[in-house]
């Protein structure tokens, strides 16, 4: 596999959003690396690679940091960063697994941070808690308005499947792209590749190794590792079946009092509202709230005891 700089640049590098990839100051630069451990990298040395658990950002001290892409046929470079940047996504907060790959462009040194620290600067450190946090939520966004993804879905528009793992991908913020066998000039040489026929589609390639036929809702969450953060064997203080409004407000004032909280849905966070273009019900919600919004409630916030547990399973029964 080639990794290819990405030749028609999008404005996440031309621009350098400032919101996307932050450059620290000196101070926070200071108080963030206290946190972490030194580490040193060669040129091209991996420090995070695709399908594997998001434990860590990096804060980059000295060199050249890339985080690229997996596209149907090559490794793209979506971004450098630089001295001051870090790497990182929501997916570093939920111990989700990650879908890009982060490489030393050339020999660097690093700050690693381990997530159980990183969820302590979220919740103690206010400034630095604005910059991560902005950054880690538009990052996901742009993720997903730019189906910048490891998982592809092979399969008619026309099909119910189709929309239906195209609804559990798109209300769990996981960005896909879509090949559709109805317009897409290449599908027929991607069914070629996998050995699929037209019969099999709809079809989820997870990870660009793994073809799920016609997946159900529950493996599709197995084979990106969305609940591999869930620690099923705990015994918790709460347990909340049904993530609607009223479940993640529940899940909000339960762990903003200390208790262990787990919330458990069979879709995606949010119920139908999650889908909604606005909200405005239930007290944490009544200032009227877009969906995205809502759904993003299962991220630890600042002061939180980050006590919620998050699992997309149908309860029992």
């Amino acid at each position: 596999m080639t990794t290819t700089p990405q030749t028609n640049l999008s404005p996440l590098e031309l621009a350098r959003d400032e919101r996307l990839f932050p450059v620290l100051t000196p101070e926070q630069f200071t108080r963030i690396t206290s946190f972490g451990t030194a580490r040193s990298v060669g040129a091209e040395g991996v420090l995070l690679a695709p399908g594997t658990q998001t434990g860590s950002i990096f804060v980059v001290l000295r060199g050249q940091v890339e985080i690229s892409r997996q596209s149907r046929e090559q490794e793209i470079v979506v971004v450098s960063l630089g001295p001051g940047q870090f790497t990182g996504e929501v997916a570093a907060l939920t111990g989700q697994q990650s879908m890009v790959t982060i490489r030393a462009a050339a020999p660097s040194e690093v700050i690693e941070i381990g997530r159980d620290v990183l969820l302590r600067i979220v919740q103690t450190d206010s400034d630095l808690s604005d910059v991560l946090m902005r950054a880690f939520l538009s990052r996901r966004f742009e993720l997903v308005a730019r189906h910048y993804s490891d998982v592809f879905i092979v399969g008619s528009n026309y099909s119910s499947d189709t929309l239906r793992i195209r609804e559990f991908l798109a209300r769990n913020d996981h960005p896909y792209e879509l090949i559709d066998i109805d317009s897409d000039h290449e599908a027929q040489a991607v069914l070629d590749h996998f050995g699929i026929s037209v019969d099999d589609t709809p079809v989820l390639i997870c990870r660009s190794r793994q073809v799920l036929r016609n997946p159900t809702n529950r493996q599709i969450a197995d084979c990106l590792g969305l609940n591999v953060a869930v620690d099923t064997r705990a015994v918790r203080d709460l347990v909340i079946v049904g993530a609607g409004p009223a479940g993640l407000a529940a899940g909000v004032y339960g762990a903003s009092e200390g208790l262990d909280v787990f919330v458990l849905e069979s879709i995606a966070p949010g119920g139908q509202a999650g889908s909604s273009s606005k909200i405005e019900i239930i007290s944490v919600f009544q200032r009227g709230s877009q969906a995205t919004t809502l759904r993003s409630v299962r991220i630890p916030r600042p002061g939180s005891s980050e006590r919620r547990s998050w699992s997309r399973n149908r309860p029992p029964g």
